[in-house]
């Protein structure tokens, strides 16, 4: 009978080894959800992301030899013995469970601490234990002791949010596990026993004291000597209580995700090394800009910052790269975490005019090119209706002819309307499609930036500017690292389109180097280094802009209300935008000295004089002819052509959103 018993026994035991394989899987083949990491272009953390626990994996090779020694001296010493299930430890589990009439006493090796904590649950009934027991011996069969004690150091919770013994090591000490002293590798391990109660942020004298018992299992055993013992007693290491996942970047996180959202699987939980082209010094800079600019917008207007609607925004870029150093979408992340770098679409009114601009002067014009600065009256039809658009400049004046330089330096707003009436809005609407921008206008109103782009879309377009002609597509990741260690996706700086000449782009610098000297952005003026740049204002005030760059870096700001409402009286890009440009700059000079500080002359440029004036000019604009124009500022009328209406969008009903566009500055 008793055979027949224990054949049976035997039986059901094989029967559930094998039952159990499913389960077991789950650790042999292990694969934890690691949290990735978001670095910037100096390998400095921005911030981890994870899906729900936040785990760093560590292979066994990076395990110091003392933290193993630690856990398995107070856990499991048989460990490197039994065969998953130490016998002794389970007969003397069971002596002490029958003398207190319940389970007290686990017995559990450190094999069966992990199943319990990856597969089982923690109840102590009998099944559980067999079942324990069971897998216990299945994956001891199939996984060498060095990979159980890898798994397990890497399920395991040591408080405070953090699994894994890497993750704690950084998250309380600041440090890799290499790193670790004796003292240190105590505390960790005597953390899992009770994570919440020892947490050393919290708890660090009872924290101290599991690390000191610890400490001394292992000399009574003989693993540290005394000397090691008594150094190790008196240490008080240092323990951080900023948490591990803190984010210092988090408008450049979240558009991270964005862009990767349903990429690569996961990135919260691929274990990832995610390097993007920010510099953290710069974006620091550039948040310290955006709330300098801003706090003095708040007091022109009297505003209180908590009950303020006004926001602003920054993006800096590499021009030779395209790198994107670094972008601050909105004044408060933590009142709003909407990108208005990448998310927003608004007016860039006047800071669009160098694009006209640029179009005319590779059609032969030269920056001394009289350009008529008339008021001029604009017919129309909506439906039956005859309309009138009377477009004026900011100043509400008009000075007859004026250079072209003269007219982009102090944005001219009726010298850019006749100047694209000259030219034909089809020539610039072929000429700007090179931009990839979308919805350009069909009608005058191209004319005063009458479109809808984000900061960032400015700031690829300027790139043409910024670059010598050559437009390089933004890119804010570079590379990213799998967890084993390969480049698994990699960028480099991507040229869209060349949209003029070197020597026709150094015309449109020369020029917006003047915006900033003595024009409509002399606030952008930074001393030690040239800058070139232009303001834009939408009409009543909406959207106020300074998009300009030096010899190797561009700049774009916007300040504008996130209900669309006008922002205020004289709110224009040089009062708003334009101070965040220079305070940006300011600080880039102190952080990198050595910053090209001079704008190169390309091949090609040449400089004469015209009417007794110095210019610059190419082959292709050249200087005008010599001769005198006079005018008698008397006002024109001027009938709409059909090259300036289309009439399958606008349905004849005359220039769309006009009445939308108006004194850009």
């Amino acid at each position: 009978m008793i055979m027949i018993f224990a054949v049976a026994l035997m039986a059901a035991f094989v029967y559930a080894y094998e039952e159990v394989q499913l389960d077991a899987d789950k650790l042999i083949n292990y694969k934890p959800e690691i949290s990735s990491v978001i670095l910037d272009r100096n390998g400095e953390q921005l911030a981890y992301v994870f899906k729900k626990r936040h785990r760093l994996y560590a292979r066994y090779e990076e395990l110091p030899g003392y933290l193993v020694e630690a856990l398995v001296a107070v856990e499991d010493t048989r460990f490197f013995e039994h065969q998953g299930v130490n016998p002794d430890a389970i007969i003397r589990a069971i002596v002490t469970d029958i003398k207190a009439g319940a389970f007290v006493e686990g017995g559990s090796t450190l094999t069966q601490q992990l199943i319990k904590n990856k597969l089982l649950s923690n109840e102590k009934k009998l099944a559980r234990k067999i079942k324990e027991a069971i897998l216990a011996l299945k994956i001891e069969h199939e996984l060498t002791k060095e990979e159980i004690l890898e798994r397990y150091l890497n399920e395991i919770f040591f408080g405070n949010g953090y699994y894994g013994v890497k993750t704690a090591c950084k998250g309380y000490f600041h440090k890799e596990l290499s790193e670790l002293t004796l003292k240190e590798s105590a505390i960790l391990v005597g953390l899992p026993n009770a994570p919440t109660q020892l947490n050393p942020n919290k708890y660090y004298k009872r924290a101290l004291a599991r690390a000191n018992a610890v400490l001394y299992r292992m000399r009574s055993i003989g693993w540290i000597s005394e000397e090691e013992y008594l150094a190790a007693i008196k240490e008080t290491p240092a323990v951080y209580k900023t948490t591990l996942t803190q984010n210092i970047a988090p408008y450049i996180v979240d558009e991270v995700k964005r862009q990767f959202k349903g990429k690569l699987g996961d990135i919260r939980t691929g274990g990832y090394q995610i390097y993007t082209t920010v510099d953290m010094k710069l974006q620091n800079a550039a948040r310290d800009a955006v709330k300098f600019a801003y706090m003095k917008a708040l007091r022109m207007y009297k505003e209180k910052a908590d009950k303020s609607t006004l926001n602003a925004a920054l993006v800096s870029v590499e021009s030779k790269t395209g790198d994107i150093l670094a972008m601050v979408g909105g004044v408060d992340y933590e009142k709003s975490a909407f990108n208005r770098i990448t998310q927003t679409s608004r007016q860039p009114g006047s800071a669009f005019k160098p694009f006209i601009y640029q179009s005319a002067l590779d059609s032969g014009y030269n920056p001394a090119s009289k350009l008529p600065d008339l008021a001029r009256t604009f017919q129309y039809y909506k439906g039956n209706q005859r309309m009138i658009w009377s477009p004026k400049n900011y100043e509400g004046n008009f000075k007859g002819f004026v250079r072209l330089r003269e007219a982009l330096v102090h944005s001219r707003n009726l010298a850019t309307i006749n100047l694209v009436d000259e030219l034909g809005v089809n020539t610039i609407r072929k000429r700007l499609a090179l931009l990839d921008v979308p919805h350009i206008p069909r009608d005058m109103s191209i004319a005063l930036g009458n479109l809808g782009l984000s900061p960032l879309k400015m700031a690829q377009i300027f790139s043409v500017f910024a670059n010598y002609g050559h437009m390089i597509e933004p890119r804010l990741v570079s590379k990213i690292v799998s967890k084993e260690g390969a480049v698994i996706y990699e960028t480099r700086p991507k040229e869209i389109a060349d949209f003029t000449k070197p020597e026709q782009a150094y015309l449109m610098t020369d020029i917006l180097k003047e915006v900033i000297t003595r024009g409509t952005g002399k606030t952008a003026q930074v001393d030690g280094i040239e800058l070139a740049g232009k303001t834009g204002t939408t009409n009543d005030g909406v959207d106020a802009w300074f998009c300009g760059y030096s010899p190797t870096i561009e700049t774009v700001v916007w300040f504008g209300r996130d209900n669309n409402k006008p922002i205020g009286r004289k709110a224009t890009g040089g009062a708003l935008a334009a101070p965040a440009f220079a305070y940006y700059f300011r600080e880039l000079l102190k952080i990198y000295p050595k910053t090209k500080r001079t704008f190169d002359k390309p091949d090609g440029v040449y400089s004469g004089v015209t009417d007794g004036i110095r210019e610059l000019y190419t082959a292709i604009s050249p200087l005008p002819t010599n001769k005198s124009v006079t005018t008698d500022g008397s006002n024109s009328s001027y009938i709409i052509d059909e090259e300036d209406v289309d009439p399958t969008e606008n349905d004849n009903k005359g220039p769309k959103g006009v009445q939308n566009s108006g004194s850009l500055f």
